[in-house]
């Protein structure tokens, strides 16, 4: 089969990002990941769909990891399918709407960048009763479309994300379906960096736009940060998350803000 797609760059998480809205391709698990595979393949963090929507909104939104299995949500990615469905339906468009797992969100235009309006988080667990070998701090559990953990860290650079992000993503506490595992340091008030151990790509990428969000809200719940806060990823890019502080820990109005840009495009016989 052939197989056109594009591929895109979201802080650095990249994506094979196919239209699918005639819903003829159906890629099985070992397809997908072979698409994702970086020597086999087309090479990304994972794969994005667009799909007709079921109930009211412009598009539906199927995401999956480079492992080719399906996820709730994705933030990078979201901003990447924002910005793909634009280019769908118009260079004059500025908004779109998708279903996901996680829920309806939106994406928003402005210049280069995508904003997107994040579901509202749930599951927070601050100071979570749970153990990590080698680890001494503490652990912190919010869900942002997908489950994620968040452990501060003086020192990020020299931080063993890889096995200490293993050992999270696969603890007991969160079986079977695991969780993502988000390292981050307090550059200023409102202005953090972060690294993240990405259920589904089993390593580390270069951004991660639920793990950003999650930590910023603890950021927030912890140390009383406003918003927005600025959150440096490894990709280099510097990406904001706006929020509203609600009663009880909640939160309403969750934005993520940051590029997403087309690579280029092709067509892949698999």
């Amino acid at each position: 089969m052939k197989l056109s797609f594009h591929k895109m760059n979201g802080a650095g998480n990249d994506f094979v990002v196919i239209d699918n809205r005639s819903l003829d391709t159906n890629l099985n698990r070992q397809q997908i990941a072979q698409l994702c595979d970086r020597q086999r393949g087309v090479g990304a963090d994972g794969l994005l769909a667009v799909e007709p929507a079921e109930a009211g909104a412009d598009f539906k939104f199927r995401y999956y990891n480079a492992d080719g299995g399906e996820a709730e949500m994705c933030g990078n990615g979201a901003r990447c399918f924002g910005k793909y469905t634009a280019m769908l339906t118009g260079e004059n468009t500025k908004h779109v709407t998708f279903e996901t797992i996680a829920g309806t969100l939106s994406a928003d235009i402005i210049g280069d960048n995508v904003r997107i309006a994040m579901s509202d988080p749930f599951d927070l667990a601050l100071n979570a009763d749970l153990q990590v070998d080698d680890l001494d701090s503490d652990i912190h559990i919010i869900n942002t479309g997908v489950p994620h953990t968040v452990v501060f860290t003086e020192d990020l650079k020299k931080f063993d994300v890889l096995g200490l992000g293993a050992a999270i993503r696969y603890h007991d506490y969160f079986a079977p379906k695991g969780t993502n595992a988000n390292f981050t340091t307090i550059l200023s008030d409102q202005h953090i960096a972060i690294r993240t151990y990405e259920r589904g790509v089993e390593g580390e990428t270069l951004a991660c736009g639920t793990g950003m969000t999650a930590c910023a809200l603890i950021h927030h719940l912890l140390n009383g940060a406003a918003s927005p806060i600025s959150v440096d990823v490894e990709g280099g890019e510097t990406l904001e998350i706006g929020f509203i502080p609600g009663s009880n820990q909640s939160f309403t109005s969750v934005t993520l803000t940051g590029p997403a840009d087309f690579v280029f495009q092709g067509i892949i016989t698999i």
